[in-house]
């Protein structure tokens, strides 16, 4: 059993990548969909055996391909791609003859050099311009409450949008960059919040809403198309 390889299984009928991973803090075996992969990950307590996870994973087996399959379309950076920016579809163009690394235009991601390049290329672009745009939206909110982040930042996160340090310093996933600006709009606000109150009670919830006109379409829209996001790049 590799920890860093996905195997091969079938299960329900159909070939299913599966990643097996140890943890000293998981008490049970566990099941859990890598959206950004499109596989299972088995978490097994340091003592359990791996005919315990293989026996979860049969007893889930439906709930786990079902779950994989849907999952949306996996997109890569590559030319002639179609990724969201703020919400709305840019196609990655590539130069190869040109020297000036990547760039924004009308409805396209602009991308220079040798094709090897071109993935790395754009997602540094689309991590500068998510670091530029939450970074103003995150600053802009904590002015209005008399408070400022000890820096903000952006992450590559898989299983938050956003967070709040306890030394009041703010990181986003770069993925939000992609989504409309609304939502950027909630997850700037939700973190800020956070800056006075490290809860999710009533008042930081009150404090959410007076700084953000967004919070219940962005969580809808984040339930629904969030998955999307981390199916990109």
């Amino acid at each position: 059993m590799d920890p860093c390889s996905p195997e091969i299984l079938p299960l329900a009928g159909s070939d299913t990548r599966v990643l097996w991973r140890r943890s000293k803090r998981a008490r049970r075996v566990s099941l859990r969909i890598e959206p950004k992969a499109g596989l299972v990950v088995v978490t097994l307590p340091l003592r359990a055996s791996r005919r315990a996870g293989l026996a979860l994973l049969t007893q889930h087996a439906s709930w786990v391909t079902a779950n994989l399959a849907a999952l949306p379309g996996a997109i890569r950076f590559a030319s002639g791609a179609v990724v969201p920016l703020g919400g709305v579809d840019h196609r990655i163009c590539h130069f190869p003859e040109t020297r000036r690394g990547a760039w924004l235009a009308p409805g396209l991601i602009c991308v220079s050099g040798k094709p090897e390049f071109l993935p790395r290329r754009v997602r540094d672009l689309l991590r500068s311009e998510a670091q530029r745009r939450l970074a103003l939206l995150a600053t802009e909110k904590a002015y209005r409450l008399g408070l400022r982040p000890r820096r903000v930042r952006v992450r590559d996160t898989r299983s938050r949008w956003g967070s709040c340090g306890a030394d009041g310093s703010l990181a986003f996933s770069w993925r939000l960059v992609m989504a409309p600006p609304f939502v950027q709009d909630y997850v700037a606000a939700h973190e800020v919040a956070h800056l006075r109150h490290m809860n999710h009670g009533p008042r930081f919830w009150a404090l959410v809403r007076e700084l953000t006109p967004h919070t219940d379409a962005a969580i809808t829209w984040l339930r629904d198309q969030g998955t999307r996001l981390v199916r990109i790049g």
